[in-house]
């Protein structure tokens, strides 16, 4: 579906969280929170803790935080670990899903309480498209917030990106060192010790391909998708919509001119990794020379951009404050119904949100999401979610959770 209110095909799964326990995790010592499918609202004061419980629940999902980088922060004060358990109904089947959090060392996983595993086994049984204030560094923040956006959409639909992205980055660190060091004594009036640099470029080539592959074949994907949300959300259509804003993403790759033509659009070819591949070794050779002199890697899906479109303008500079929630909110839907098609609907988590909207995008994304299989919802004053969006509403206050409707 490209466009309208949240629904489901005929091959949709059903997939929720029913319960979520926390230890130690931010500010809770310990929360105990029933769930259900439909709407759920968290409302408590700034600082009360309820965005700390759908951080949990999104952690399950992703295993990363919207709000920080690292685990580190995710510990309470005090406390050297934290433990996330959430019980998931995934097609009829309910999993219990355990991390325990351990900065510094290795955190652990456990499914049905078996056999302590990796945190990446659990990819996969949960999925989730989070909305929060901090959503709008996607369109005005720089390259980086965007390819963050790509990957976490790209390891919801499969998970073994994981590995991939953790492989490139791991291989991207150790040529980015060893072309540091180079540069340095080149400029030092030494020789620099470039021995390993081909077999770097190799494993930068062969991991960086996987990931580009991934990364064209999505925005393929997603586009109709955020064309036609951002329309809804903006309560136009494409014919309506005034000249030249009409909204559009476009992949831009370090390789340029370089790039097989046809990713990365829609109906275009698939991304094939060995072209990709042997795109990227040719091009690391051609600008060497600058690596070495600059002491950075150029090339490379780290270098690289979602470029986000008003027309023929980019939005990041030209979109006005409303425009910019809307392609955030049109990006998001878009994820929703991109992972809808796979078969299992994600859960909704709208984090302090509505807040950030004015009246009518307000009415507008809570119409296009009542229907999903699970909202959670947080809100410092109640009267900020709007009347579609009713069920379950608990009150986060005083370091408790209770239901009150």
């Amino acid at each position: 579906m490209l466009s309208g209110r949240i629904g489901r095909p005929l091959s949709w799964i059903v997939v929720y969280v029913r319960h979520l326990q926390v230890t130690d995790f931010r500010s809770w010592p310990h929360a105990d929170l029933a769930l259900e499918p439909g709407i759920t609202v968290l409302v408590g004061s700034n600082g009360q803790g309820k965005t700390n419980l759908v951080e949990a629940v999104g952690y399950v999902a992703t295993l990363g935080s919207h709000r920080v980088a690292s685990d580190a922060p995710l510990v309470r004060d005090g406390t050297s670990r934290a433990v996330v358990r959430a019980a998931v109904v995934n097609s009829g089947r309910e999993l219990l899903v355990e991390l325990e959090i351990t900065p510094g060392k290795a955190n652990r996983a456990r499914i049905n309480r078996g056999a302590a595993g990796k945190p990446r086994d659990v990819l996969g049984i949960l999925r989730t498209v989070l909305f929060a204030p901090e959503d709008l560094a996607i369109v005005r923040g720089d390259p980086g917030e965007r390819r963050r956006f790509l990957d976490e959409l790209l390891v919801a639909r499969a998970p073994r990106y994981a590995g991939v992205r953790s492989d490139y980055e791991r291989v991207l660190k150790q040529r980015s060192a060893l072309l540091k060091s180079a540069g340095a004594a080149r400029r030092g009036g030494g020789k620099a010790d470039l021995r390993t640099l081909e077999v770097w470029d190799g494993h930068l080539a062969r991991f960086g391909a996987e990931l580009l592959a991934g990364r064209l074949d999505l925005v393929a994907a997603i586009a109709p998708h955020v064309t036609s949300s951002y329309a809804n959300v903006a309560a136009t259509d494409e014919a309506s919509a005034p000249s030249g804003r009409v909204a559009h993403v476009r992949y831009r790759s370090s390789l340029g001119e370089s790039l097989p033509e046809g990713c990365g659009e829609p109906m275009g070819k698939a991304a094939d990794v060995d072209e990709l591949e042997a795109a990227l070794l040719a091009e690391l050779a051609r600008v060497r020379p600058q690596e070495i002199e600059r002491g950075v890697s150029l090339v490379g899906p780290h270098r690289d951009d979602l470029e986000l479109l008003l027309g023929d303008l980019p939005a990041k500079g030209y979109a006005s404050h409303g425009e910019s929630w809307s392609f955030v909110l049109a990006l998001r839907l878009a994820s929703y119904h991109l992972l809808t098609e796979d078969g299992a609907e994600p859960v909704l988590i709208l984090d302090d949100v509505f807040a950030e909207l004015d009246r009518r995008r307000r009415a507008r994304l809570a119409e296009l999401v009542a229907g999903a299989e699970q909202v959670l919802v947080t809100a410092a004053v109640a009267e900020d979610v709007p009347p579609e969006l009713t069920g379950a509403r608990f009150d986060v206050r005083e370091g408790e959770v209770r239901r009150v409707q």
